[in-house]
């Protein structure tokens, strides 16, 4: 991803199944929180995604649509935004398949997640807010190359309580939090490009 857009384009998209789940909401309000200059796409699912083969993936021609179709759209943003659940301590299943799928390179050459910005939240209905899961989803994004946004971290915890049903809408400090992750990531978009020319070898 070399090319930044106006406004600046982010793919977002959720590690639960749940339609509606609360990390859908919480990226759902990602794209109304947005700040200016940037737009917040929400991938609809993962769930036509099946499990990693490696037969399949070093064969381009034979990918599944599920994996094509979340590829280019990866690939038309600037950066990714991940929210992802915590299931007994760790990190979703689905979405480590899917993170394994997007970590090999398309029929072109392009790598979907090297270099490529990602930010990561994520909401629980448990007490943790989702610190194990997300701890372990930066550790294998560090392994893909990904650049993952530093801070601000963003972990919702008791989201059942700060989830308003009858808005279908987070709580004012959460989106505010939720709000300054992005203001962040998008400082971390336009900032990236500026180092990738740092570290390229001077002419001559």
């Amino acid at each position: 991803m070399t090319r930044i857009h106006e406004p600046i384009r982010v793919l977002a998209v959720c590690g639960s199944l749940r339609q509606e789940s609360y990390n859908r909401r919480l990226l759902q309000g990602a794209a109304l929180v947005a700040p200016a200059g940037m737009s917040v796409h929400l991938h609809d699912t993962i769930a036509d995604i099946p499990m990693f083969d490696e037969d399949v993936a070093c064969s381009p021609a034979q990918l599944p649509h599920g994996v094509q179709r979340l590829r280019d759209a990866a690939v038309n943003a600037d950066g990714l935004l991940i929210a992802t659940p915590e299931y007994n301590q760790s990190l979703p299943g689905v979405l480590k398949n899917t993170i394994d799928w997007l970590s090999r390179p398309t029929d072109d050459g392009i790598d979907v997640l090297e270099r490529t910005p990602v930010a990561i939240v994520g909401a629980t209905t448990g007490p943790w807010g989702t610190r194990l899961a997300q701890a372990q989803l930066r550790q294998a994004l560090t392994a893909t190359g990904s650049f993952v946004l530093p801070a601000p971290m963003l972990f919702v915890r008791d989201a059942s309580h700060v989830f308003d049903t009858a808005v279908g809408c987070y709580d004012a400090d959460t989106l505010g939090k939720l709000r300054n992750v992005l203001a962040a990531f998008r400082e971390w978009i336009t900032l990236l490009p500026r180092l990738r020319q740092l570290e390229s070898p001077a002419d001559g």
